[in-house]
């Protein structure tokens, strides 16, 4: 075998593999894309880090609390030696080891608006993570209904083709018969083309739904997902509950209303005074005292001594603010607007979110008249279509009236697909409105 045939059977390989690696199908549920999209979305993880970071928060904002222990070492070596009024003080390898304790006893509220404000900023960690997961379950929803309907259309336009290629047959042989004139056969042939460019593109825009489905759940994009949750049935959505209460939003506008109570209390804490206790000891060694004392009858001789011993200290010190041009006053006031101003927007956005649910529960009953629409419109088509096909075979209708009716169907299955589609989407859009999409 030479080079050229071991190039070409590799070739050929490598082109087997990549389509099989392109057409590799994964059945996918609703609740299993859910699922993968929640495992794979890096949003949803970081607004996991961030409630961890807001746990952290809340118990490090709990020990401003506790006592404050502290130990300490320290080693000295002075030279030169001190004179000490005819003495000399010698520091050469002078330790001291000590413990201390501080405790807060009182500053003005400010510990007690920290650790409520940390706790508030749990609290919004958590909601937003709620809304992050809403977030990611309605763009996964969105992303696999969205394939389901391009997957729909380009299979009726496939059943769409095919009658055209069988009518295009059925012309072609009656215009070899005599029967029927060349303009007919062109008028198929121009129809047919059309479909077959619509077809293109509907696949084409299946492929590009299927690699952003696959872009979500955090699959190559060689997999080809195969939704399985493609049968409908027709409910009515029965009473929508228009409430607010559990959504994330507008938890998170109360609690920046929190927040900014607490805010002023802690900008008031500074104009309080403060008292804090402290306590330590202290231990000290190896410091020398040496010199020479009379020993009797004009005799000298050396002396020194040592000292090690400890030392306690027990301190209260209270700071009262005295004076200062009214920084206090007015960085009180600056914080009052900033509460009514987080209590005006809760009072704006609480309207806008109330005409969100109320459009998002009318997207739901009117997508639920679109499908019964649809649904008669399908089957007057149906009923159109065979009529006309019949009407056409038998020679009592013209060519037009045929492709008309085909084209009036095309369209009815297409309203059908786009207003079940749509639907479930609303109904999505519906529960994450009211803040209930799990």
């Amino acid at each position: 075998m030479n080079i050229q045939n071991i190039c070409a059977v590799f070739g050929t390989v490598m082109l087997t593999v990549t389509a099989g690696r392109t057409q590799q199908p994964l059945r996918l549920s609703l609740a299993e894309c859910r699922e993968r999209a929640l495992a794979h979305s890096e949003a949803l993880l970081q607004a996991d880090n961030r409630l961890e970071q807001a746990r952290l928060d809340r118990q490090l904002a709990a020990t401003a609390a506790l006592p404050n222990i502290a130990g300490s070492i320290t080693g000295a070596y002075v030279l030169p030696d001190m004179d000490m009024m005819g003495m000399e003080l010698r520091m050469r390898g002078t330790y001291m080891a000590g413990l201390s304790l501080t405790q807060p006893i009182y500053a003005g509220g400010k510990i007690s608006a920290a650790r409520r404000m940390a706790r508030i900023g749990e609290e919004v960690a958590g909601e937003q993570q709620r809304m992050t997961r809403m977030d990611v379950l309605v763009e996964a929803d969105n992303a696999y209904w969205t394939l389901v309907a391009v997957n729909g259309k380009v299979r009726m336009l496939e059943s769409y083709a095919a009658q055209m290629d069988t009518l295009y047959s059925q012309v072609s042989g009656a215009v070899e018969a005599g029967m029927t004139l060349e303009n007919d056969r062109l008028r198929v042939a121009a129809k047919r083309s059309e479909i077959r460019y619509q077809l293109d593109k509907a696949r084409n825009g299946a492929d590009l739904c299927r690699m952003s489905l696959c872009r979500i759940i955090g699959v190559g994009s060689e997999v080809r997902p195969v939704p399985t949750d493609t049968l409908f049935h027709l409910s009515a959505p029965g009473q929508l509950n228009a409430t607010l209460e559990t959504r994330p939003e507008l938890r998170l506008l109360e609690q920046q209303v929190a927040l900014g109570e607490q805010k002023i209390r802690d900008v008031r804490s500074a104009m309080l005074p403060t008292a804090g206790l402290s306590l330590g000891y202290t231990y000290y060694g190896n410091i020398k005292l040496q010199s020479m004392v009379d020993a009797g009858n004009g005799v000298f001789v050396p002396y020194s001594q040592e000292f090690r011993d400890g030392l306690g200290l027990a301190v209260v010190a209270v700071k009262v603010p005295v004076f200062h041009w009214g920084e206090g006053r007015k960085q009180v006031r600056k914080a009052r607007y900033e509460l009514q101003n987080a209590q005006l927007d809760l009072q704006k956005n609480t309207r806008l979110m109330s005409l969100e649910v109320e459009q998002a529960i009318r997207n739901v009953e009117d997508g639920y008249r679109l499908i019964q629409t649809a649904e008669l419109g399908l089957r007057q088509a149906e009923e159109n279509l065979r009529v006309m096909d019949n009407r056409h075979a038998a020679q009592m209708a013209p060519l037009t009236d045929l492709l008309d009716a085909q084209a009036q169907w095309q369209q009815a299955a297409s309203n059908l697909i786009e207003a079940q589609t749509q639907y479930r989407i609303y109904k999505t859009a519906y529960w994450r409105s009211i803040g209930q999409l799990e």
